[in-house]
């Protein structure tokens, strides 16, 4: 595996590229730049320009076309920046291409740059081989002369050259092999991962989805009381986290927090990272955190709906609005309940309005917990203590030779009742 220790931009400065076409307007593709930035600075570079260019068509060479590359590689070149990052995705060719016009000067686009942060935020071995198989598969084919180095840092037995083999078909054939290897290592880590959400199939899931950024960890800190990792940057956590969370006495919940999303999220990455993005698509319930500050909450929501729909979750959602500290107008209020007049409005940071969240999980929970009798022996006190456990009493009649109860809980808890009892 490649290990990455530092960023490959850090104090590198950077030259930003942004583009206007089809429905994107001057205002958009600069809030996008914006956005860029943040991620150019998370990865370690420093943004010392942005260039805009309204453009027709996507011309297949450069992109932006052969005359405005060039004039862009003599500007970076004038403020003698050696990292050019554009905020489209280019082909293999145009990559090519680029490289080919200058050799001094890195030029790459938003997909390698999440990825860079993402290697570099990987902590677990699950992360690792995520990232680095989003990586291999965002290279291969990309790969120029540039990549030679890649039979020292992968070589061994079986990687020198066939005959007639050139470098570049060496290079391909050492991806190919390492991404074939990672593959079966993620496929042994899916089956892991298997076995543990099979234990936890009786149980009630909410997961915590949201942009990067938008508070998730610190919701979960607020929810759970768990000491959990949290920083106020992108893509702080990569891994999921998982808690169980007593709500009250007869609700208790698996409460899970996985990576975040952002606009224009790699395909190759939300691919690789399906088996930790399995909480989500198998929770019972979906918590959608916003940042409610941020001016681009519109835009944040519609891309989270498009990544769950893309990993094909479609379970219950409910919209929570967090960050509420920083919101000082009411006009923003009612900008926000009007756009979202179901969503929960908290400050996990300060612990604003938890007890309201909590409160509409419990409802939740209720829409699928029903209510039954029972009547349990004096003789079998393990029977009478199991029936009372994660739901809620209703009625409790001690009798002269049994206990009459009549519980309430969810339909798993209470089929786990059922089944002890019918043994």
């Amino acid at each position: 595996m490649i290990e990455k220790k530092e960023s490959r931009f850090s104090i590198e400065d950077a030259f930003l590229v942004g583009a206007v076409f089809g429905n994107l307007s001057y205002d958009k593709v600069n809030e996008h730049l914006e956005e860029l930035e943040l991620l150019a600075k998370t990865a370690g570079a420093s943004v010392i320009h942005r260039y805009i260019q309204k453009l027709n068509r996507i011309n297949p060479s450069f992109f932006i076309g052969p005359g405005k590359a060039q004039l862009i590689i003599e500007h970076a070149k004038s403020l003698n920046v050696k990292l050019i990052i554009f905020d489209d995705e280019l082909s293999p060719a145009q990559i090519k291409n680029f490289s080919n016009l200058s050799k001094s000067i890195k030029v790459i686009d938003r997909s390698s740059l999440i990825l860079e942060i993402f290697s570099q935020h990987a902590k677990t071995k699950e992360a690792k081989t995520q990232v680095e198989l989003a990586q291999l598969e965002y290279m291969l084919p990309r790969l120029t002369r540039a990549w030679t180095h890649l039979e020292r840092q992968m070589g061994g037995i079986g990687t020198r050259a066939g005959a007639g083999e050139t470098q570049i078909e060496v290079d391909r054939r050492l991806v190919r092999t390492r991404i074939s290897n990672l593959k079966k290592e993620l496929d042994k880590i899916d089956k892991e991962r298997e076995t543990q959400r099979k234990k936890r199939k009786e149980n009630y899931k909410v997961a915590l989805t949201g942009y990067t950024n938008a508070g998730k960890s610190t919701l979960m800190k607020a929810l759970s009381g768990s000491n959990v990792f949290i920083q106020n940057q992108l893509f702080a956590t990569l891994d999921t986290t998982i808690r169980s969370v007593e709500i009250d006495k007869s609700h208790t919940i698996l409460l899970s927090d996985t990576v975040g999303f952002i606009r224009k999220l790699p395909h190759n990455l939300v691919a690789s990272f399906r088996s930790t993005l399995k909480e989500v698509v198998e929770s019972d319930l979906i918590l959608i955190v916003l940042d409610s500050s941020s001016e681009y909450i519109k835009d944040h929501y519609k891309t989270i709906i498009n990544v769950l729909s893309d990993i094909g979750a479609k379970n219950q959602t409910q919209i929570v609005l967090n960050k509420i500290d920083l919101i000082k107008s009411k006009s923003r209020f009612d900008f926000l309940k009007n756009l979202f007049p179901n969503g929960i409005y908290v400050s996990a940071l300060d612990q604003l309005r938890i007890e309201s969240l909590k409160k509409s999980i419990t409802s939740t929970m209720d829409k699928d917990h029903i209510e039954i009798e029972l009547q349990l022996p004096y003789n079998k006190p393990k029977d009478i203590a199991f029936s009372q456990q994660g739901v809620k009493i209703i009625k409790r009649d001690y009798k002269s030779d049994h206990v009459y109860l009549k519980i309430k809980g969810p339909i798993k808890r209470i089929d786990q009742i059922k089944i002890l009892l019918n043994k």
